[in-house]
């Protein structure tokens, strides 16, 4: 099959999502993790709307970058304005981006309705613009706006858009999906029409308003697109963009096409997006999310063990995830086993030590943990119980309080001493620290104490805290369990405590996932 050009907008119309805001050193992070992937072009915004992207632009051109060129995104001229006067272009020029996109109408009811322009006018921005940016050495993307909208209402008109910016100088024409409310079918037909008429390398842009920008990218493609657009965990405006990170593989893994990208470092670079974006990955998500490959017990982890193409459509090592074999409460002793291999697999012909860890485990289970949702602390417990985990410290005493402040406000004040092993023997350390409530009280006095030992700890966090209430065995007290996700940005683990005391489990859970941490990432 052919090459596919990629052009990430994360930086532009990713940054239109709700809740998300970059600073401009986000940007630049975020623009070297997608040049280190492999992606042609980003689109790292329009300067013509904000002063951090300006400045952006300016900084931005310090990067040494290996693959992806950049990208200025703007409009047509105003209308009723020369192109030598429009402020906006000048703006575009002054960034010193080689590159750049331009959008358009092309909707009869937006040219007369939105910019309440003439048709004819309409068509004179598009032209001009772009003939304009052509003759300034510039390479033009013309993003076709609202094009499907008004190729169904008037084809014409939306095909004499192209035409113009093409014969403007336009080296792309990319047919966007505006309000993502297009079908597949429709996708189809349109490009497959649009590449009768026009001979420059065709484009698609969509959106995800009736969950098709996946389905409708890949369409495209396979009608004669040669250019993508899209954000790379699919973020954006209103329910989002083509999400790169499901369309890429899909189109290089099982399609055939070349993306020219490193669609190994798939998972990586959704996970460290997301980081940067301040949002959670969709454990969902195909391909990068933690349970792309994640089977649970049952007929499933039979197939999967016995051939794991059996249920999983490529292997999770092409994108760089991996699979998951879930412990549930009702997990046999051969997936248990199974479990224990990937920790320790010397051990398991030693039927004496598998027998007694099994046991242990089921025990466990019934007093209320559920390894299912925790499998870094399942680990744990399997390193201690064979001896072969480092005893990073271990927590000697902690307290925890809640008082209101001189504004009377709540506030949750944690002490704790930890105890870590030396060469000399052994060492402790105090902390305090005010919280929010008592879990994070307690986790920033344990950071805290621990952080002249171990100063990478800053590193990780908490990212989510979930309590259970469960009955006991006699259905006289309460028994809490206590789940917590942390992650370091790249990585994401679970932990979890169970204890009568809500503050007890929240330590052992926390506990858990400190050691985790220094015991695999902070090398």
């Amino acid at each position: 099959m052919g090459k596919i050009e990629i052009l990430d907008s994360t930086l532009r119309d990713g940054s239109q999502g709700i809740g998300i805001s970059y600073t401009v050193k986000d940007k630049l992070q975020i623009v070297k993790i997608l040049d280190d992937y492999g992606v042609t072009y980003v689109e790292a915004g329009n300067p013509t709307s904000t002063f951090k992207d300006i400045e952006f632009f300016h900084e931005v051109q310090k990067l040494k970058l290996k693959n992806s060129k950049i990208v200025a995104f703007g409009s047509t001229r105003r209308k009723h304005t020369t192109t030598q006067e429009d402020k906006g272009l000048k703006v575009l020029l002054e960034t010193h981006a080689k590159y750049i996109t331009i959008f358009g109408k092309c909707s009869l009811f937006h040219t007369e309705k939105i910019l309440k322009v003439t048709e004819t006018e309409n068509l004179k921005m598009i032209f001009e613009t772009i003939e304009y940016l052509t003759l300034k050495n510039k390479k033009v993307f013309f993003d076709a706006e609202h094009f499907f909208e008004g190729y169904k209402n008037n084809s014409a008109y939306a095909i004499e858009c192209l035409k113009q910016a093409q014969n403007a100088g336009a080296v792309r024409l990319v047919l966007c999906d505006t309000n993502g409310g297009t079908f597949p079918q429709d996708i189809e037909k349109a490009v497959i029409d649009v590449k009768k008429i026009l001979n420059i390398p065709i484009g698609i842009h969509c959106h995800n308003d009736i969950d098709c920008a996946t389905a409708n990218t890949i369409v495209a493609v396979n009608a004669g697109v040669t250019h993508i657009q899209g954000t790379f965990i699919g973020i954006g405006e209103r329910c989002g963009n083509t999400n790169l990170s499901a369309v890429i593989p899909s189109l290089q893994l099982k399609a055939g096409y070349d993306c020219n990208v490193n669609v190994k470092k798939s998972t990586e670079t959704a996970l460290r997006i997301a980081e940067i974006s301040n949002i959670k990955l969709s454990e969902e998500a195909a391909y990068v999310g933690k349970n792309a490959f994640s089977h649970k017990a049952g007929m499933h982890v039979d197939g999967v063990l016995k051939a794991t193409e059996s249920f999983e459509h490529i292997e999770p090592e092409l994108v760089g995830n991996e699979r998951n074999i879930v412990l549930s409460e009702a997990a046999g002793k051969s997936l248990i086993i199974e479990k224990i291999k990937k920790i320790a697999s010397d051990i398991v012909n030693d039927e004496v030590i598998i027998n007694q860890l099994v046991d242990v485990i089921k025990q466990h289970e019934f007093r209320g943990f559920t390894y299912e949702s925790a499998e870094a602390s399942f680990e744990l417990y399997v390193l201690k119980y064979l001896g072969r985990l480092k005893s990073f410290f271990s927590v000697e005493y902690y307290q925890v309080s809640a008082t209101k402040d001189s504004r009377d406000e709540n506030l949750n004040v944690a002490a704790i001493k930890v105890k870590v092993k030396t060469k000399s023997g052994g060492k402790t350390e105090m902390a305090a620290a005010e919280g929010t409530g008592p879990v994070n009280a307690i986790d920033k006095a344990l950071r805290q104490a621990l952080s002249m030992f171990y100063p990478k700890i800053f590193t990780m966090g908490l990212v989510d805290y979930k309590v259970r209430i469960i009955d006991s065995i006699s259905a006289t007290a309460a028994i809490t369990r206590v789940l917590i996700e942390s992650s370091d940005g790249l990585h994401s683990w679970n932990t979890i405590g169970v204890s009568q005391d809500i503050i007890e489990a929240s330590v052992n859970a926390l506990t858990d996932s400190l050691v985790y941490y220094l015991h695999h990432y902070s090398r």
